[in-house]
């Protein structure tokens, strides 16, 4: 039971809450992406046979250290590996036949029922960009602050397109470090009712997102989340080959609570993986498979997802590189071993290393998040604001970039090829020489035949230029103060608002402000 969750159960707060959710605005929303498309198989069976043996050599041969982490050495000899120092050698099998446990789809449950995820199978979800310092806006680039943190949870909770929160959607650095995980899930919890995730900075800090978690999904019994899922959390390998003691706690955490985890290599093509396809797919796969069998471990059965974070690296500068063929080859790539080990995947976004919203960012940022597409992402972390190799959160590519989200639900859509589809009543209707507008299968049709972007500019060049010649920017900067103008934050029970406020300031008030 977590920490001030125990007296809740005589507030009845259940029902406030159900009865604010039927009072509460409705907004246009998507439901998640389920795919009508087959996924792009890339490797041959020969190959994907090679990537997997060379995996478990790697496992066995020359190990993954788990530094500082004397517990989770012990669980591994206990599990029958092989351990030297801080170097645990996997036999061959061992992980996978660990791995085994791990669901192969899961639900994450939003406070609004309407807003669950699931997450595997030939499902999508779409969450935005997380964990950059700076943002950019109309005024340029600056840190980001607890202000600039809010503004990006309200626009993702106006975004159609946009399943889910996120996590830390820009780092509020004008917080202490160690307190400011507690006004960033509070953000999440109250300003918006789509899932979120929790932090993974320090274990402690897991902690606290799950007992906030619990009070937040509190039914007015006092059973807090009762075993449910409400958290994805983002768990960074150290490439190469190397779980840090802060990651590995807080997997530890979320694990033991059945919240699910990604376990995520960092991969920046010959810097911490080889330059080859194939060899960063080898460690790719080593580092996910030690990963979450390591979480298995900890919980038969806790919810993992198979990550893979992909850039290369220009070799004059050493500044990384995005939206390039070989980061596509492996995001595809990765998702075939994926759906191999039976996991849930989770790569690519709206990757680019422009320092604008301009061509670069747009090219570079539509070849990722196609190539997400079709490699079979069930969940895409930075779907949208991401720019300069992830450094920076941008308000006005947040909104181009959700916007363009929505071509990835009609493409996911499939071809329709009923009655209607095959369209013969319009081709018998016009016949030779004439012109679909007035014809009656394009009267019954016309307003959901295309999609249609709530951002761009199709209109003539005159009435274009008459309305100030705006370019992309500019009407996305537009957009975001009419997305601003027109939220309203959805209803919350008073008395769990009030529960969650209460634990914030105790936890505050028992530890001094920390910078570092």
């Amino acid at each position: 039971m977590a920490d001030g969750a125990r007296t809740r159960g005589r507030r009845g707060g259940g029902g406030a809450a159900r009865r604010a959710e039927r009072t509460s605005t409705r907004i246009d929303q998507a439901r998640f992406i389920s795919r009508a498309i087959p996924d792009y198989e890339s490797l041959t069976e020969e190959l994907l046979g090679i990537i997997e043996a060379n995996a478990e050599v790697v496992l066995e041969e020359i190990g993954v250290s788990f530094p500082e982490n004397e517990p989770a050495l012990e669980r591994w000899r206990a599990a029958g590996a092989e351990v030297r120092g801080d170097r645990v050698h996997i036999p061959k099998g061992l992980a996978r036949k660990l791995c085994a446990t791990a669901p192969a789809s899961f639900t994450q449950i939003a406070r609004n029922p309407e807003r669950n995820v699931e997450i595997g199978g030939r499902n999508l979800v779409l969450a935005p960009i997380y964990g950059p310092p700076f943002v950019r806006d109309g005024e340029g680039r600056r840190y980001a602050t607890i202000e600039d943190f809010r503004k990006f949870v309200k626009l993702g909770h106006m975004s159609k397109w946009l399943h889910h929160s996120g996590g830390t959607v820009c780092e509020p650095t004008d917080l202490p470090v160690n307190k400011r995980h507690y006004d960033m899930l509070l953000a999440h919890m109250t300003l918006t009712d789509k899932p979120f995730m929790g932090s993974v900075t320090e274990p402690s800090r897991a902690r606290d997102s799950v007992e906030m978690c619990d009070i937040l999904f509190d039914a007015g019994d006092g059973r807090g989340l009762d075993g449910r899922t409400a958290l994805v959390s983002l768990i960074n390998v150290n490439s190469p080959l190397t779980f840090d003691s802060i990651m590995m706690g807080a997997l530890e955490v979320y694990a033991e609570a059945n919240q699910a985890c990604i376990v995520s290599p960092f991969i920046v093509g010959g810097a911490m993986a080889p330059v080859s396809i194939l060899g960063t797919l080898t460690q790719v796969l080593a580092e996910v498979m030690a990963g979450v069998a390591y979480s298995q471990l900890v919980r038969p059965g806790a919810p993992v997802i198979f990550g893979a974070f992909v850039s290369s690296i220009d070799m004059n500068s050493g500044a990384p590189t995005f939206g390039t063929p070989e980061a596509a080859q492996i995001t595809y790539g990765a998702g075939q071993l994926a759906r191999r080990l039976g996991l849930p995947y989770r790569s690519a976004g709206s990757f680019n290393g422009s320092k604008l919203p301009d061509a670069q960012a747009a090219y570079e940022t539509a070849n990722s998040l196609n190539a997400g597409l079709l490699s079979g992402v069930n969940f895409m972390l930075h779907s949208c604001g991401w720019l300069e190799g992830g450094l920076v959160a941008d308000f006005e590519k947040f909104v181009m970039d959700a916007d363009q989200l929505g071509t990835l639900h009609k493409m996911a859509a499939g071809v329709p090829s009923d009655e209607n589809a095959q369209a013969m009543d319009a081709l018998r209707e016009v016949g030779p020489g004439g012109h679909f507008l007035g014809c009656a299968h394009t009267q019954a049709n016309y307003r959901q035949a295309f999609w249609k972007s709530d951002l761009l500019d199709y209109k003539p060049f005159e009435t274009w230029f008459e309305e100030g010649a705006r370019d992309t920017r500019a009407l996305a900067a537009a957009r975001v103060e009419k997305l601003l103008a027109d939220y309203e934050e959805p209803a919350l029970d008073p008395a769990i608002r009030a529960a969650l406020l209460e634990y914030v300031e105790r936890k505050k008030a028992s530890m001094s402000d920390a910078f570092i």
